[in-house]
């Protein structure tokens, strides 16, 4: 009896060696295996076949960690294909940058067990821009800290290979950081046709080696990532020439109705104002007879241009055709708006230009005011209020601002500001 008890506890101890030195095996796992290994020693103990018995637990100890071992593998490759097929949906499901970015981070951080961070930072003529992170509470998109010059980040940079930092306190790429940088971290250069496209940031909370199927998602998300980037850039490059005028490099018409339709979703959402102001070049049809229209181009271009860098951050002004302009105004009331536009017609005043032979052209902008949601509630009717207010302007006094009064509808009360109120 005892010596029975001592092989079953030889073969009990055998097995839970070979399942401990397992790493395949998750942690969670071992313990229902050796329960099952337990349960079948003491199936074969009741065996009428005494002889037999030793070698039935042996074998079927051997038969479980054999099919174990294989069902674990199975199972880590099902997860990688499954893997593989979330990174191609999320990764091709939008060209927009920001999107993808973000799509990036998030598949990193599901990858990777214990992860606390994950971080892109794009590179493009030889800079890094942050690009997208996203840590182990959820917060999104906020940097931890600029790349540092002799950092990892500038380091897979320089040397294009990947970076494994399994102690970051021990390593000497985080020397003098604060101690509360703690844990491993993988860096990862992303590469498109040869060249860096960006780098691909993983922290995690604990020390130690990535797994070899960590390291082979890891590597699977950092290839389409980077086809994923440039694909993107690609695309943002393509609409914004489709987005913008060809002869002053301002937004187009297309891309104000895209801005229009932005403003309309953000003051909804934040039960907020906006104004738009359309403007139209007073004296240029002289320049045009006067000069020919190659002037009249580089007239408009120079003027739109002055205008442009003028304006505040968050204004958005574009050429709506001809000479004239549209400037959309985010978080603005009507005071505001009146505000900017007397300061577009005082800019107006200063602004010169060098004529052939010197000669002298008076210019001068006149302007129509409406704001969202007092004269309208969609951006068509917004623009034609603002439109019909400038027509105003022009038809009864020019060099002046004209501000829309009333809700949609036909505008047959206007009031007409001059430029000294």
């Amino acid at each position: 009896m005892n010596a029975d008890r001592k092989d079953r506890s030889d073969i009990f101890n055998r097995a839970w060696k070979i399942i401990d030195r397992d790493t395949s095996i998750p942690p969670e796992d071992k313990e229902g295996i050796l329960k099952l290994i337990q349960a079948l020693i003491e199936a074969a103990d009741s065996s009428p076949y005494p002889r037999s018995k030793n070698n039935q637990i042996k074998t079927f100890t051997q038969e479980i960690i054999s099919k174990h071992s294989l069902m674990t593998m199975v199972k880590q490759q099902a997860d990688e294909l499954d893997a593989l097929k979330n990174l191609s949906l999320n990764l091709t499901s939008s060209l927009d940058l920001q999107t993808v970015l973000n799509a990036v981070v998030n598949e990193a951080m599901r990858l990777v067990k214990k992860a606390r961070a994950a971080h892109i930072y794009l590179y493009s003529n030889g800079k890094l821009g942050f690009g997208a992170s996203l840590n182990a509470d959820g917060v999104v998109n906020q940097p931890l800290s600029a790349p540092r010059v002799n950092g990892i980040t500038n380091s897979a940079v320089n040397s294009g290979e990947l970076i494994i930092v399994e102690d970051i306190s021990a390593s000497p790429l985080y020397k003098n950081v604060s101690k509360e940088w703690v844990g491993s971290i993988i860096s990862i250069p992303l590469k498109s046709n040869n060249s860096i496209v960006g780098v691909m940031n993983l922290s995690r909370s604990v020390i130690g080696e990535f797994s070899k199927s960590e390291l082979r998602l890891l590597g699977l998300l950092a290839d389409q990532a980077s086809v994923a980037i440039s694909n993107a850039r690609l695309h943002k490059v393509v609409k914004d020439l489709a987005n913008t005028d060809s002869v002053t490099g301002l937004p187009n018409r297309r891309a104000l109705d895209e801005r229009l339709e932005e403003e309309i979703r953000y003051a909804k959402r934040m039960k907020s104002e906006f104004a738009v102001v359309m403007m139209d070049l007073d004296g240029f049809k002289n320049v045009n007879d006067t000069f020919g229209h190659v002037i009249g181009d580089e007239v408009l271009y120079s003027l739109f241009n002055y205008l442009a860098n003028n304006m505040r951050e968050t204004d958005f002004l574009a050429r709506y055709g001809g000479d004239e302009l549209t400037l959309v105004m985010r978080n603005a009331d009507l005071e505001t708006a009146e505000v900017v536009t007397r300061k577009i017609l005082e800019l107006m005043k200063a602004y010169k230009f060098s004529f052939p032979n010197n000669k002298q052209m008076k210019l001068g902008i006149t302007a129509g005011i409406a704001v969202y949601p007092i004269h309208t509630r969609n951006a068509g009717d917004l623009l034609r209020a603002a439109d019909a207010a400038l027509y105003q302007g022009k038809k009864h006094h020019r060099g002046t601002y004209v501000v829309a009064r009333g809700s949609t509808g036909p505008l047959d009360v206007v009031a007409i500001r001059s430029r000294e109120n």
